[in-house]
Formats: C-alpha cells, sequence, structure tokens
C-alpha cells in the first residue's frame, strides 16, 4: 500500500504580512515621538520612510530571499553565511535575543495598562497599585507565555491575523473619526504652521529618533517564515510591500490625527502610557458614544499585545536553534523539552527580565517605569537592526551578480553598498543617541540615574553574551576529561 505524503501547510502572504506588522508598529508606537518631537515628528516620519524604512523592507526582502533555506537561524545565519564567521554569527544571535527582553517588558506592561483601563476606566492605575507590584504582574504575564508556548504556538498564526487585523482596523476608524469630527466642527488642538512642522535639530531630537527606528524595526523577523510560503520569490516581496503601505498609512495619518486631538506644545506628561486611551475616550466623546469606544480600543489592544508577544517568545526560541548556537552555547542552555522548545533559555528569559524590573523598580512612580523600559528598547533594537544592514553589507560584497529572475535590492552592487553603509551608519548613530535620558530634566538627578540604569542595561544584555563561550569552554574541556 502506497502512503501519501502530508499535505504541507502553506502561510498565505498576507498572514506573512500580518504577523510582521503586528510585531512591528503597534498604533500606539505612533505616540511615542509625538510626545517627544511634537508635530514636526510628521518630518521625521517622511523622511525615514522613504529614505531608511522603504530601503530596510527591500533589503530585508533580498536577505530572506536570499537565505531562505536556513529557516531556523534568521539573522545569524545571514552574518554567518554573509561572513563566513562562526562568531559573529553567534554574537548575532545574542544580540537578537537580548534585545528582545526589554521589549517582552514593555509589551507585558502594556498588557496591565489595558487591563487597568478596561477595569477602572480611566488613568488611575498609579492609585490602585504600587510600582512594585506593576513589575511582579509583568513578571508574571511572562512568565505564563513561556509556560504556555507551546500551546500557543500552533495558534500563533491565527492569533497573529486577528491582533493584527483588529489593531489595523482600529488605526482606519481613529482615522475615520477624526475625519468625521473635523467634517462636524471639531477644534483642531495644534496650529497648523510651518513653526509646528519645522524639527529643532537639538540633541534631544536625535537622541529620540531611536524610538522612531524601534518602531519601524522587525522586517527581518518575518524572514524564517519564507519557506513557508507556496512561492516565496513571489509571495515574500508582495507580503513586505504590504508591510511598507500599513506602516506609511499607520504613521502619517495616525500622527495627523494626534494634532487634531492634542496641542503638541502641551502633550499630558503619561502620554507614552495612556495616550492612545486618552484618544479613542476623546473621540467616542465627540461622536456621543461615552466610553465605549475606549473601551473597544482596550479590548483590541490587549488581543493585539497578546499576539505580539507569543510571537516575540516563539522568534527568539528560534536564535537558540541558529547554526551558531552548538559551537558557543553551553548545552544546557541548548537543552530542549519533548515539544522541542529550549526550556532553560526561557529560564534565562525570565533572569534578565526579573533583573530588568528590579532595576526599573527604583524609580518612583509606574508612569516612570514605563517610559524608561520604553525608551531602553530605542536603544537596544536599533543596535540589533543594523546588524541588518551588517549581514547585507557582507553579502553584496560577495555576491556582485545576480540571476534575472532573483529579487535584488539595487542591482548596481555600489548603489546598494551605499545604501547599506548609510542605513547601518545611521541606526547605530540613533540607537547610541538613546542612551541619553528623554522624560526627565537634563541633568537632573533622575536624569543621571537613568543615564547610569541605560548604561548598565545595555552591558548586562550584551555583554552576558561573553561569558557563554567562556563556559561552553570549560563544559568541553569537563566532557574531555571525562572520557580520557
Amino acid at each position: 500500500m502506497i502512503e501519501e505524503t502530508p499535505k504541507k501547510h502553506y502561510m498565505a502572504w498576507m498572514t506573512l504580512a500580518m504577523l510582521d506588522f503586528v510585531t512591528i508598529i503597534r498604533f500606539e508606537d505612533v505616540f511615542y515621538p509625538y510626545q517627544n518631537q511634537g508635530l514636526s515628528v510628521i518630518f521625521s516620519w517622511i523622511f525615514l520612510l522613504i529614505c531608511y524604512q522603504l530601503p530596510y523592507t527591500l533589503i530585508a526582502t533580498q536577505l530572506g530571499l536570499a537565505y531562505k533555506d536556513t529557516e531556523e537561524g534568521g539573522l545569524a545565519s545571514w552574518i554567518r553565511r554573509g561572513t563566513g564567521s562562526d562568531v559573529l554569527g553567534y554574537a548575532t544571535s545574542w544580540m537578537y535575543w537580548a534585545q528582545t527582553v526589554p521589549y517582552l517588558v514593555d509589551v507585558s506592561n502594556s498588557i496591565i495598562v489595558s487591563i487597568s483601563w478596561m477595569i477602572l476606566g480611566n488613568n488611575t492605575l498609579g492609585k490602585h497599585m504600587s510600582p512594585f507590584m506593576f513589575g511582579l504582574l509583568t513578571f508574571v504575564i511572562i512568565l505564563i507565555f513561556i509556560l504556555c508556548e507551546s500551546a500557543y504556538k500552533n495558534s500563533l498564526d491565527l492569533l497573529s491575523l486577528i491582533g493584527g487585523i483588529a489593531m489595523f482596523a482600529m488605526s482606519v476608524i481613529f482615522v475615520i473619526l477624526i475625519i468625521w469630527a473635523l467634517m462636524h466642527g471639531g477644534h483642531v488642538a495644534t496650529k497648523m504652521e510651518w513653526s509646528s512642522f519645522k524639527p529643532n535639530f537639538s540633541v534631544h531630537y536625535f537622541s529620540t529618533t531611536g524610538l522612531l527606528i524601534f518602531a519601524m524595526s522587525g522586517a527581518e523577523l518575518a524572514a524564517p517564515y519564507v519557506t513557508r510560503l507556496k512561492n516565496p520569490r513571489k509571495e515574500f516581496p508582495k507580503s513586505m510591500w504590504m508591510l511598507f503601505a500599513m506602516t506609511v498609512f499607520m504613521t502619517l495619518t495616525e500622527t495627523l490625527g494626534l494634532a487634531v486631538l492634542f496641542d503638541a506644545k502641551h502633550i499630558p506628561h503619561d502620554f507614552k502610557m495612556n495616550g492612545a486611551f486618552y484618544a479613542f475616550q476623546l473621540l467616542g466623546e465627540e461622536a456621543g458614544m461615552g466610553k465605549s469606544l475606549m473601551y473597544m480600543y482596550a479590548i483590541v489592544c490587549l488581543l493585539n499585545f497578546m499576539a505580539d508577544l507569543a510571537a516575540l517568545i516563539d522568534a527568539a526560541s528560534r536564535v537558540f536553534a541558529s547554526d551558531t548556537s552548538e559551537k558557543y552555547m553551553p548545552s544546557w542552555l541548548r537543552k530542549k523539552n519533548k515539544d522541542g522548545l529550549p526550556i532553560n533559555s526561557y529560564v534565562l528569559t525570565c533572569s534578565i527580565t526579573l533583573f530588568l524590573l528590579l532595576l526599573s523598580g527604583t524609580l518612583p512612580e509606574i508612569n516612570d517605569i514605563f517610559n524608561w523600559l520604553l525608551n531602553l528598547n530605542g536603544i537596544v533594537s536599533p543596535y540589533k537592526t543594523s546588524v541588518v544592514f551588517l549581514a547585507f553589507l557582507a553579502f553584496r560584497y560577495r555576491h556582485k551578480t545576480f540571476a534575472q529572475d532573483d529579487f535584488v535590492f539595487i542591482r548596481n552592487n555600489k548603489g546598494a553598498l551605499a545604501v547599506g553603509w548609510w542605513c547601518f551608519l545611521f541606526t547605530f548613530v540613533c540607537a547610541t543617541m538613546g542612551f541619553l535620558p528623554q522624560d526627565v530634566t537634563f541633568e537632573s538627578p533622575q536624569w543621571t540615574k537613568q543615564l547610569w540604569m541605560n548604561i548598565i542595561t545595555v552591558i548586562v544584555l550584551f555583554g552576558t553574551g561573553f561569558l557563554l563561550p567562556w563556559l561552553r569552554k570549560l563544559e568541553l574541556k569537563h566532557q574531555a576529561k571525562a572520557n580520557d
């Protein structure tokens, strides 16, 4: 009897676009730069979308297709195969994992904030919960998702699709209601004049640009799923173009909508944490819907954050399956359970998470904790993103000609290298500028404290990776002695 080969389950290219979208830019990601730069952030968005996000998306597309046979390695495999260096491949895999941890904490924080708005209906979370309890609940949420990772892994496609569509729908609703309010005599809070759009190129301006890069970063997250497409060469570029189009729509239209609702020169101090809820509350009241629109957003927000957290944990687990892990990571860290999950890597994730929460717990208020952890992503995430461009540079230095059916970002090699170097240097500089604290008075005691917190945290996150090869060497020496 001839056994039939099981039919392979393919992912739709639109699902892949939504999967990437839900892990890249969230509705409230546009609120953060608006508080930092005001209406001049429109200039920043347009500049970055054209000169940075577009080449970044196409670069990730070319690399994803060029290395589509290394599904599990992702970015680490791109670096390893592009440079021929196992050490750089390992360093990339560690950096990729390390930069995920602050984002996991940030998303978990946002889950608590969403639930608080669903229960309380206002911004009084700080009056009902201490910073210690806020940190404890954040840790519990991460722990629950890690323990349930095997359960939701099989439904990740559906969870991400639902979360992505729901959040994009809320963005569309937001824009529609802004237009409706203006057509019915709504007041524009921000003066739409040149001085409002003109950027102020100060140290503060450049130190906050890392958050815009953080909001746009993650196109390479789709790469490990390339082989799950039925026709990768045709469908993967489609998904990346869809991703770029949604990013353009959300950033520009949403920022203009914020200018209608909130005076760019008088933004609430807790805008990063509660701004999105304020926006839907104002729009609901303007449309005669009371708080119902705000509650709807809180529910959608919660679903989106859950999908985001699930996708991040799944993507991070793949890093420990990279093709450099066996050589540089101790075997106990790569140990997998019966479901193939690297359980000890999750223990390490919890440990680093606990360190971040204990450190952030020294700040006086929940809003300070939320802002600091959020701004930390504006440092570590761009550093990781800069590695994408290094992988592209290494690839283009080694491959100067391509077949006609290959997807190629700029066939002229010198032009491609120039764009690659521009993206790398810009990303690296913005990440380094991000060390300067953003939400406290310059050179105040809190500013100095947060500066040191940023430095210490980055050293711990990235520096811990240097200990693992040393531990691996000790492990190999012990095994060699045991075999003698």
